[in-house]
């Protein structure tokens, strides 16, 4: 539903030389376009052409008047040179790693056959090894004995061993909103939706979200059941709290690309300020309402007793989602329909070109000002709105906290249901399914047809039901294969899981030096971009690595 826009101009033949009129234009290949042929004269359309063009390929639109009296014309799209295979480099890079992981599964394997473990220990430092061997303390047979401890850890003296799980999932969202950030090799589904649908970069934040309401519910039972009070525990929300937002703020703010940060250009919304304000609501309704001790729920229905003794959080909850409702569907927006959620610009036939985002757009710049909004939303790439449009603004964060409160359930689950593996796999499933079809009643399962489409600029509650479906699911998915089985320690994804409040601010600071960045040879290829992106990506993994056999992590 957009407005036709110019492309080109196409001159009359020369008959005399008996040459054809010819313009050439590039045009988008990330969606299937129409073009629309008029005639200067009368402006009267002479035919339409809707085509899905292909990456670099070459394309002819011939037009041959074949009546002059009834003005006929026909249009033959011609093929000059097919397009390219653009998922090639994906291909590539994807047998790479995989043949390094190959390699590392091998190496892993041969280091429990003892012969070859004692060689590498002896090749590595020998002077160790024979003082190790001639010793009474007998053979290497452990990685204590190698490091001359002959007395054993005690792990068994943990209160509670960390579910690793939650870690890799962290990890895994941290490594590839990195990657997205750095370019995701320019391809289309490694970057925002101009507006409504969903790509692999819209999953990566509300992933992190829903994890970190998980991590809370774990964290603050932990720091109650160790005796610390609830003053205590509500001071370090509030510094953690003010540390993210101030994080944000200052360090990690987009319009630095504006000159140097002042009040007048001062992004006030960002990610870690949404991240920020989020935990705090969530944390604090979960340390108002949970209790030191979290036994069994003696009520009538047990198996809801990860639920029902938190009613009131669920009230609250769906208060909070109540107002979205209504400020996003009921509130005048002044030249604006009621309950508009368009992009504007030239979407919607160009109707409403500076109403982008509806209400939760207005709310922004009547309280923060457009100066302090991120000035190039990707509604602008297809919808070339003017209007600025903050993802991270006011309206949305209601969301982001239903969002983080999903994770927070998730969390609970775990807790109420400890060690009883099946009884919170089957949770996950439940609770995967249930928002799996309030978003598919939400979206009528279509892109833009639904009753509430899903938005990631909006952060719609379709957007947050469709996004925890997924969670809910790779939640249970890995659970099963790191907590359960034990089948996958959670590498490489671990680590900087382990280390995410530094992982996320280090990628945004260093962003443009070298080695994560460099001048490339040709900026239109799909190989180079994916290659400077994993690389980049791949170093914050292995400095995580680093920091985490250094036992260094930053907390907040």
């Amino acid at each position: 539903q957009c407005l036709y826009q110019f492309l080109a101009f196409v001159p009359p033949s020369n008959e005399s030389l008996r040459k054809p009129g010819t313009a050439s234009v590039m045009v988008d290949t990330q969606h299937p376009l129409t073009l629309l042929l008029n005639s200067s004269v009368g402006d009267r359309d002479l035919c339409k052409v809707q085509y899905h063009f292909g990456e670099f390929g070459n394309y002819s639109l011939v037009v041959k008047t074949l009546n002059t009296s009834t003005e006929t014309v026909s249009c033959d799209l011609i093929i000059n040179e097919g397009p390219i295979n653009s998922y090639l480099p994906i291909l590539f890079a994807f047998l790479v790693y995989m043949g390094i992981l190959a390699i590392l599964i091998a190496g892993r394997l041969l280091m429990k056959i003892d012969p070859v473990r004692n060689w590498v220990y002896k090749k590595l430092n020998p002077r160790a090894t024979d003082r190790m061997i001639n010793s009474e303390l007998g053979s290497p047979n452990t990685t204590d004995s190698i490091n001359c401890d002959p007395t054993p850890h005690p792990w068994n003296t943990a209160p509670r061993r960390r579910l690793h799980s939650l870690d890799t999932f962290r990890g895994l969202s941290l490594v590839i909103m990195v990657f997205v950030n750095y370019g995701g090799g320019k391809y289309w589904f490694f970057k925002h939706e101009s507006w409504n649908g969903l790509t692999v970069a819209d999953l990566v934040f509300p992933w992190f979200v829903f994890i970190m309401g998980t991590s809370i519910a774990l964290a603050l039972g932990s720091m109650l059941r160790w005796g610390s009070s609830k003053w205590k525990v509500l001071r370090k929300i509030l510094w953690r709290t003010c540390v993210l937002i101030l994080l944000g703020i200052i360090v990690v703010n987009p319009n630095y690309c504006l000159g140097p940060l002042s009040w007048d250009n001062l992004r006030i919304p960002g990610v870690l300020q949404r991240l920020g304000f989020t935990y705090l609501v969530v944390a604090a309704l979960e340390l108002l309402f949970t209790r030191a001790d979290s036994g069994t729920w003696e009520g009538r229905f047990p198996a809801l007793q990860d639920i029902l003794p938190y009613w009131p959080q669920w009230i609250f909850i769906l208060v909070l989602e109540a107002i979205w409702l209504c400020l996003t569907f009921l509130l005048p927006v002044p030249h604006c329909p009621r309950g508009y959620i368009g992009p504007g610009g030239i979407g919607d036939f160009g109707r409403y070109p500076n109403c982008t985002g509806g209400a939760a757009g207005y709310i922004d710049r009547l309280l923060l000002g457009e100066k302090h909004m991120y000035q190039h939303p990707s509604s602008g790439v297809i919808y070339q709105t003017t209007m600025p449009f903050d993802p991270e603004g006011i309206l949305g964060t209601i969301n982001s906290i239903v969002m983080a409160f999903l994770g927070l359930q998730a969390g609970k689950i775990t807790l109420f249901y400890k060690d009883q593996h099946k009884q919170i796999m089957s949770r996950f499933v439940i609770w995967g399914v249930v928002m799996g079809i309030i978003s598919a009643i939400l979206t009528k399962c279509s892109k833009e047809e639904g009753f509430i489409p899903i938005n990631k600029n909006l952060w719609s509650i379709s957007y947050v039901t469709t996004t925890s479906c997924f969670a809910f699911t790779l939640l249970l998915l890995i659970y099963y294969l790191v907590d359960v089985k034990k089948w996958w320690s959670g590498a490489p994804f671990l680590y900087p899981g382990m280390n995410s409040i530094l992982v996320y601010i280090g990628h945004q600071v260093f962003a443009n030096y070298f080695p994560f960045k460099w001048k490339m040879r040709d900026s239109q290829s799909h190989a180079e971009h994916l290659t400077q992106n994993l690389t980049a990506t791949t170093l914050w993994v292995v400095i995580s690595y680093i920091l985490y056999r250094r036992r260094i992590f930053w907390k907040i």
